[in-house]
């Protein structure tokens, strides 16, 4: 894999964009679970906006200031020491997205879930990340997997299939296929990780399991 397609992977599998992700496949895959008929709705397009500023405009802006200020060398964080701070700075927004969405009651069990198992994972990087370095990308990844896994069990959402839109007409995919789909971004993602030089396989493989296990363990507590 090339540099440039390397960094391409690494933005799109970037992890602090696996919660929009996730909630933009629910919202077209069964909209209704929101209390709403179609992702164009208002409440969805505001309910988008939220996740996004709280899990990627806010804490990617309080990352950023972070290297100005001296606290980061780099935005690349090669050094684990310097994925501390970003890591707290993220998981605190991400609980507080939490939060917000559980006391709305409007949420669907599923994408509350979700959050919380990548606010999970976001403090259980943080914990490992002390003794060793961990790939939060392949963390992300491998959550977005685990999500989809669980759709996958409830009839509420696996009975349904995503619809897209094309030239000639529309296109439907079974959450197999999807869950297929996101299987090799994660490999592409990894991939990327490691052509850049950002980590090496192990980073990777403990990345993978921790993001998976953080979701388990949120479909546990709730």
């Amino acid at each position: 894999m090339n540099k440039i397609t390397a960094h391409f992977f690494s933005v799109v599998g970037h992890p602090m964009l696996v919660l929009l992700y996730i909630l933009l496949l629910l919202l077209a895959v069964n909209p209704q679970q929101f209390g709403i008929t179609s992702m164009t709705d208002n409440r969805a397009v505001l309910l988008l906006i939220s996740v996004f500023t709280t899990t990627v405009l806010l804490p990617g802006l309080g990352v950023a200031l972070m290297k100005p200020l001296g606290f980061i060398k780099s935005l690349r964080m090669d050094d684990k020491q310097e994925r501390i701070g970003p890591y707290i700075v993220a998981g605190v927004f991400y609980l507080w997205l939490y939060k917000n969405l559980d006391s709305v009651g409007q949420t669907p069990p599923l994408y509350l879930i979700c959050v919380l198992g990548a606010t999970i994972g976001l403090f259980l990087n943080f914990f490992i990340n002390i003794f060793t370095k961990i790939s939060a990308h392949a963390a992300g990844m491998g959550g977005f997997i685990a999500m989809i896994l669980l759709m996958l069990q409830q009839p509420e959402w696996m009975k349904y299939g995503l619809t897209l839109s094309t030239f000639g007409g529309t296109l439907q995919l079974s959450l197999i296929v999807v869950l297929a789909v996101v299987i090799l971004l994660a490999g592409l993602v990894g991939t990327a990780r490691l052509a850049l030089g950002a980590h090496v396989p192990g980073d990777l493989y403990r990345g993978y399991a921790a993001g998976f296990v953080a979701v388990l363990i949120a479909s546990a507590i709730l």
